[in-house]
């Protein structure tokens, strides 16, 4: 008799963060609206130090991290969708075959990869941050130095005011300025170069006057205050003095075979100048004096912002909110579009709805006329646009290009939608939002046909009409004779029937 694995219960939560230096894994049970960790794993995979020199991630790196993939896999067992998230970052954003390696880690994981922007990478890391840190109202400075990149954030109490993340990694400097581990001054030297030119680049943003507590979370930061309080090179904080003394002792080892330190993991000796020297550059160039750290880091904000939207405090709507504001959507326009696609989706998905897809038709709907600020001229090219690449916290790179597809399929000629959809469910919501905004092209209030209904059928889908609806709207009739035949460029056959 096989085995069945028990069903995790709903009050706890699981985090995977696939970093560029380090996956982990976590587990939580809320308890009202705090996370108390139940399990961690954690696992030095250095996926970014698998890249090549043309950004693909070598056989080896791609074997190691899926082992490590069905590990975790073992351990997520039981959980429903709902109660797990799973992010990549920085590697996965560049690796020019990430996409072939998340289709296979993700079926041993049994549940989707998100690849996180940048600055969404941030956003979540200051959530983190903030709930392991007292409840104080000061304006802080949190850095995270990762693997393949670094990201500052500028924010108070729970919610990050200025994000940015910066091509800057422990692992990728470490690769890139002090090879085969040799460690000389001119190394060093053009590491923290290196790094301070990345960082001009931001700094008016990051001034001192701008907040008044400087935080670090993850590896690097954890690492260099256990290194620096150990050795009494300095008390609890990281100190620019302290990282000094470090350099100095890094240099009299001559190579990191050399170095065993007090303090310092074995699994952060490759990646420890490279993090060394970020740091050096950070402290210098946005005059930082001491920075504290918080355990709390990225996996901690993803857990955090996955019970926010089981709570109903859905990042994603707080942003398709500020899209709608930011270019002026007419808000009548938008709830009437969005109302009737949700209808012609749950009419063709029946009693299939996935509720996920159905989420993003109806912000498509709600964003679909926003490439109007830019021109009328194929404003549905423009408004796919700007969901594709913007920055829109919440929302993971996969996630935005879904509402890409479904707003550029909206109208115009559908030849162009073959190469992006690649489900039916999509299919689904595009001829949904299709249909809505071709029923709703008035910009008044709708008189919907006595009998509509939206049907999938063997080769395509079919719309039944009120007969005597569409005498009186020769104008929509029209318009559904050309959508037959744009439908059928795309081999599919959309059937109006007259009722």
């Amino acid at each position: 008799m096989p085995l069945t694995t028990p069903l995790t219960p709903p009050d706890v939560l699981a985090t995977v963060d696939l970093g560029s230096n380090t996956f982990r894994l976590q587990v939580s049970r809320v308890v009202e609206d705090q996370l108390y960790p139940l399990d961690a794993m954690k696992e030095t995979v250095r996926l970014g130090a698998g890249l090549t020199a043309d950004k693909y991630l070598d056989d080896d790196t791609i074997e190691r991290a899926l082992a490590c993939m069905a590990r975790f896999g073992e351990r997520l067992r039981g959980f429903s969708p709902a109660q797990v998230r799973i992010v990549g970052t920085n590697t996965l954003r560049v690796a020019k075959n990430s996409a072939d390696f998340i289709t296979r880690a993700e079926a041993l994981l049994g549940f989707p990869i998100e690849i996180i922007a940048g600055r969404e990478e941030a956003r979540l890391i200051y959530i983190g941050a903030a709930h392991s840190l007292p409840a104080t109202k000061e304006r802080r400075l949190v850095v995270d130095i990762g693997g393949g990149s670094t990201e500052f954030i500028i924010g108070s109490q729970y919610k990050a005011h200025v994000t940015e993340s910066l091509p800057l990694g422990c692992v990728s400097y470490s690769l890139r300025f002090f090879k085969e581990g040799k460690l000389t001054k001119t190394n060093f030297a053009d590491a923290i170069l290196a790094a301070r030119n990345e960082i001009q680049r931001i700094a008016h943003d990051y001034t001192p006057d701008e907040w008044q507590l400087a935080v670090g979370t993850s590896g690097t930061a954890r690492s260099l205050r256990d290194i620096l309080e150990i050795n009494d090179w300095s008390s609890s904080d990281i100190t620019l003095d302290g990282m000094e003394k470090l350099r100095a002792e890094l240099l009299r080892r001559e190579n990191l075979k050399n170095v065993n330190l007090n303090g310092l993991k074995t699994d952060r000796v490759p990646v420890l100048p490279g993090g060394l020297a970020i740091m050096i550059a950070i402290f210098e160039e946005l005059g930082v004096s001491k920075m504290t750290v918080a355990e709390g880091a990225l996996r901690d904000g993803v857990l955090y912002d996955l019970l926010g939207r089981q709570r109903e405090k859905d990042m994603r709507e707080s942003t398709v909110l500020l899209f709608k504001r930011r270019y002026h959507v007419d808000a009548q326009q938008s709830e009437r579009v969005q109302g009737l696609a949700e209808r012609f989706y749950r009419m063709v998905a029946g009693e299939d709805v996935d509720q996920d897809m159905l989420k993003r038709l109806l912000w498509a709907a709600r964003l679909h006329e926003i490439g109007l600020t830019i021109a009328h001229t194929a404003y549905h090219k423009h408004s796919a646009y700007i969901l594709q690449n913007a920055d829109m916290p919440g929302f993971s790179k996969r996630e935005q290009a879904s509402l890409a597809t479904i707003v550029l399929g909206h109208r115009g000629d559908m030849g162009k939608m073959v190469q992006y959809v690649q489900d039916a469910a999509l299919w689904q919501a595009v001829v949904s939002l299709r249909l809505a905004v071709l029923f709703a092209r008035n910009r008044r209030a709708v008189v919907l046909p006595e009998k509509l209904d939206l049907k999938p059928s063997s080769s395509g889908f079919a719309l039944t009409v009120s007969a005597g609806w569409l005498k009186q709207n020769p104008l929509t009739a029209s318009a559904f004779r050309q959508e037959v035949g744009q439908w059928k460029n795309v081999g599919f056959q959309l059937e109006v029937v007259q009722a």
